[in-house]
């Protein structure tokens, strides 16, 4: 883990501007931290909130132009008519999106933050309306980055800090002129070197290790034995930082003593980002290729298939659902359609088996998709119930439960990333038993089949789809197969939440 110094993007809105005068006036000018401020601004007026600002920091106050380099000690503010985001330090100006009506600024940002800066990203989010900001800020936490929002009671305004708490990716609620503390704090443990020293393990730091996923295992069932030591190193390396804590020793002590620790942990091991229709291209491939292929030749009264893996909150598992529709659609055919979407996360299955969302999470859905298959209920949109009736939502183990079988296509995207070399051996052969002849197995960008090459061919080298092949299956050894049939019938026959 390299050091740098941290870039803070602080997301405002209505009441934001005395939000931010406290936070600076508390802030010293010389903690080494960047600061970008993004603000929803008109943009037909010039904005002074540079000037407000400059009268209660020392910290050097800048509008943003194109290409601005950030800098220690400063604050960078967006200006009206604009966009930002950033890339390898710079900050970039971009033309606002048409129609300007679904423009979400802090969103835009934090994920650009997040992906340009990893763990020294902060996001902060101060008094606002709606929800702005509470897309993005998850970006930054799944790249370990700190996440921190305004204690409501302090907020002019608080819609904007209500619904970042309530993504539980929160790390700190506080008023803004308690942020600063904090924030130092947490600067100078994270400008230390590794707290954890991964390329030295020792056996005292495996047996550490193994002391902490065994907490994990008795509070919630699950075993990340064989996740990648990297990444619960990474994670647990994290939390350290939030507790001011310099050696996982002192932190295995705090999870023997800190039964909410052990949940907030477990939560952050099952971080990843999710969206409708991430990587639009690899979605425009399913309608266009993929699914065309799947079905050729299929009789009417067939029934489609589908199993999405790791669907977290349910953005892609519905997004899958609506090419299918589209794509049936489109031949003038009316199949029966299964999909079975899991996670081992039970809140996240709760909140996609309501299928109800905040106006953000649909920033990237095309109007004609979001008119035809969402509609509005109280200020957020939930999927039609055609589409809802497609799918049936489950808690499920990738890892220790049986699968679902006799699949046309199964998604598991992003999630075998975090799985080690040993555990992959384990999950490619449950997906090719599960999949019928020529099924479809749908991947990560940054994932493959490895050493599996023999049982799955390569479809689209770049989105990660692959047909599989008539080999047979290899080996499967962690559950038994005779439970299959029980659990899809058990699946079947569960009535989704509508």
């Amino acid at each position: 883990m390299t050091t740098k110094n941290l870039i803070v993007g602080i997301g405002a809105s209505a009441g934001g501007l005395e939000a931010l005068e406290a936070f600076f006036k508390a802030m010293p000018d010389n903690s080494g931290i960047s600061f970008v401020v993004i603000v929803h601004l008109d943009p037909h007026h010039a904005s002074i909130l540079p000037e407000l600002l400059q009268r209660t920091t020392n910290l050097n106050v800048i509008t943003i132009t194109d290409d601005t380099k950030v800098k220690p000690n400063s604050v960078y503010v967006i200006p009206p008519n604009h966009n930002i985001s950033i890339l390898n330090g710079k900050l970039q100006l971009l033309n606002f999106p048409e129609p300007r009506t679904g423009n979400l600024p802090i969103d835009v940002f934090f994920s650009a933050l997040a992906q340009d800066q990893g763990h020294n990203a902060v996001a902060i989010i101060l008094s606002g309306t709606g929800s702005d900001g509470s897309q993005g800020l998850k970006e930054i936490k799944a790249e370990n980055g700190l996440v921190i929002a305004q204690d409501e009671l302090s907020a002019k305004y608080d819609g904007m800090p209500r619904n970042a708490i309530a993504t539980e990716m929160v790390d700190f609620v506080l008023s803004p002129d308690k942020m600063p503390e904090k924030l130092i704090q947490y600067s100078r443990q994270n400008n230390h070197s590794e707290l954890i020293n991964v390329e030295g393990e020792t056996n005292q730091l495996h047996n550490t290790l193994k002391q902490i996923i065994l907490l994990i295992h008795r509070k919630t069932g699950h075993d990340f034995s064989l996740y990648k030591k990297n990444t619960l190193f990474r994670r647990i390396e994290r939390r350290m930082y939030i507790h001011q804590l310099n050696n996982i020793d002192a932190y295995l002590g705090f999870l023997q003593n800190n039964e909410d620790e052990i949940s907030i942990l477990f939560k952050e091991l099952l971080i990843g980002v999710t969206s409708f229709f991430r990587d639009k291209e690899a979605f425009d491939l399913l309608v266009s290729s993929i699914l065309p292929a799947i079905l050729e030749g299929k009789p009417d009264d067939y029934t489609i298939r589908i199993w999405v893996s790791a669907c977290s909150t349910g953005e892609e598992a519905y997004s899958i659902a609506i090419c299918v529709k589209e794509y049936l659609n489109s031949i003038n055919r009316n199949l029966h359609i299964q999909i079975f979407a899991t996670d081992i996360d039970e809140k996240a299955i709760s909140i996609a088996r309501s299928g109800l969302y905040a106006e953000n999470a649909l920033a990237n859905v095309d109007d004609t998709i979001r008119d035809r298959y969402f509609f509005r209920e109280n200020g957020q949109y939930r999927i039609i119930k055609g589409i809802r009736e497609m799918l049936v939502f489950a808690t499920q183990s990738l890892i220790k439960d049986p699968p679902f079988t006799k699949l046309d296509f199964i998604s598991c995207r992003n999630v075998l990333i975090y799985f080690s070399a040993e555990l992959q051996k384990k999950i490619f052969p449950i997906f090719h038993y599960s999949l019928n002849a020529n099924g479809i197995l749908f991947l990560g960008s940054s994932e493959t089949t490895g050493q599996f090459n023999e049982y799955f061919e390569m479809l689209d080298k770049k989105w990660k789809f692959y047909k599989r092949k008539a080999n047979e299956t290899p080996s499967i050894t962690k559950f038994s197969l005779s439970s299959t049939v029980t659990v899809n019938d058990r699946m079947l026959n569960t009535t989704p939440s509508l």
